[in-house]
């Protein structure tokens, strides 16, 4: 039972009587010998996206005709592109591009944002970005009454929550992060950035951020990630202002695990190099099979455009 089947599932109250508990949530790897586990590229934003998924077998391997998407970037601050809060615009755009390309039914931008909602909008510069793709696609989900209750049967400690309910109509789950530094879990990335699919947010950190981000990604688990290098907030995140590093880099996986381990150790934070086991919840997720943050074993495929 993949993601989407347990949320439509719970969405009609159903009950998950029973779920095998050896390797659940752990991602197949790469379908085929050319198609790496993770794919990082160099490049502008938008090339570097496309070229990226391309080299995970294509958008057509996630996205199927008539299917529901939910691309969920950070667009949650009031900061522009440069300042690298929230995810570059090219890059949610080209997502976007691609999954009408595969002929999705519908594509939906959400997230629940933390600073005003229209300026957030206005000054992430993704709203505009997405326009030419569709206009009724980029949406902040503010309001209680667009969030429905979901058990988490598989938690440690984050036994419920609530869910925006597009996304449990979604046929598919992209994570589309920006690479940032967050005062209280070291970094945001693919599995931190699903709590802006949430209506309480707060309770995960008085339950533990570490145990419940996991938890949270047992429900929210992403089909695709695709991690926003283009600029890092290296210092000061989740907000910022704070030290940008202009790394042009895409970083894209089936496993959010190994996507975050994999931007963990590709770039610098605080002035200095981390292992993604020093990453509380990469190395939370990893025990729990739901990931593999021991990316040297893993296919990595670099390329610049």
């Amino acid at each position: 039972m993949d993601r989407r089947d347990f949320l439509k599932t719970q969405a009609k109250g159903a009950l998950l009587l029973s779920m095998g508990a050896s390797g659940l949530f752990l991602p197949e790897p790469g379908i085929a010998a050319t198609e790496p586990d993770i794919a990082k590229v160099k490049g502008a934003p938008a090339a570097a996206t496309r070229a990226a998924v391309e080299l995970l077998g294509g958008i057509q391997k996630f996205v199927k005709p008539g299917d529901r998407v939910v691309i969920k970037p950070n667009m949650s601050f009031n900061r522009s592109p440069e300042q690298a809060s929230n995810t570059h615009p090219e890059v949610v755009r080209e997502l976007a591009v691609m999954c009408k390309e595969a002929q999705a039914a519908k594509v939906f931008i959400l997230d629940h944002t933390l600073a005003s909602p229209k300026m957030c909008l206005l000054r992430s510069g993704i709203e505009e970005a997405c326009k030419s793709v569709d206009p009724n696609m980029v949406y902040t989900i503010n309001e209680s009454n667009l969030y429905q209750d979901v058990p988490i049967p598989r938690a440690v400690n984050l036994n419920q929550t609530q869910l925006i309910k597009e996304v449990l109509k979604a046929d598919v789950l992209i994570a589309a992060p920006v690479a940032k530094s967050h005062s209280a879990t070291g970094v945001s990335l693919s599995m931190k950035g699903m709590m802006g699919l949430i209506w309480d947010r707060w309770i995960m950190h008085r339950q533990g951020l570490d145990e419940t981000i996991v938890d949270l990604c047992t429900v929210l688990k992403a089909d695709l990630t695709v991690i926003d290098g283009s600029r890092v907030l290296s210092t000061n995140g989740p907000h910022g202002p704070g030290k940008v590093l202009r790394e042009n880099t895409i970083i894209a996986s089936r496993d959010m695990v190994a996507a975050d381990a994999c931007a963990v150790e590709s770039f610098t934070w605080y002035g200095r190099k981390y292992k993604a086991k020093q990453v509380g919840h990469i190395r939370e997720a990893h025990r729990r099979k739901f990931g593999r943050m021991d990316i040297d074993n893993l296919t990595i495929k670099t390329v610049t455009i």
